[in-house]
């Protein structure tokens, strides 16, 4: 027998490979966008939350002295109700709010769910935490 003989379906083999590696990459793609995708969304809900939870001004306080600072319970409750109202995101699995007289902190983890990626990985969802602070402040 020839050396080309023995060799034959190698390139076949080869070609094989490269398109699972493909796929694997292509699918680790797909899914990092989407996790980049779900963290830009769930940062701009927070976000907005936080400022809303910055409008909730001790208003008896800044009668009496001038000074701004925040009403925690009113803070919270602005903020609660600015993140009940984007009900849609799915990934949304947990929220903390915190507040005090000087700024309110919300803070949010996430859940997403790899779809490609787990064909070939532990199908483990991939955890995302975002956090915002806002203060309040006086308009000039």
């Amino acid at each position: 027998m020839t050396a080309m003989a023995e060799e034959r379906g190698t390139v076949t083999l080869w070609l094989l490979g490269l398109c699972v590696v493909l796929l694997f990459l292509g699918g680790l793609t797909l899914d990092l966008w989407r996790a980049f995708s779900e963290r830009r969304a769930l940062a701009g809900v927070v976000d907005a939350a936080a400022a809303a939870g910055a409008s909730g001004i001790d208003v008896a306080a800044f009668r009496a002295t001038g000074h701004v600072a925040l009403d925690p319970a009113a803070a919270e409750a602005l903020a609660a109700d600015n993140l009940a109202a984007h009900n849609d995101l799915p990934s949304l699995t947990a929220v903390t709010l915190s507040a005090s007289p000087a700024a309110i902190t919300v803070e949010a983890t996430g859940a997403v769910d790899l779809t490609l990626t787990k064909l070939l990985l532990d199908p483990v969802p991939l955890t995302i935490r975002v956090t915002a602070t806002a203060e309040p402040a006086a308009s000039p």
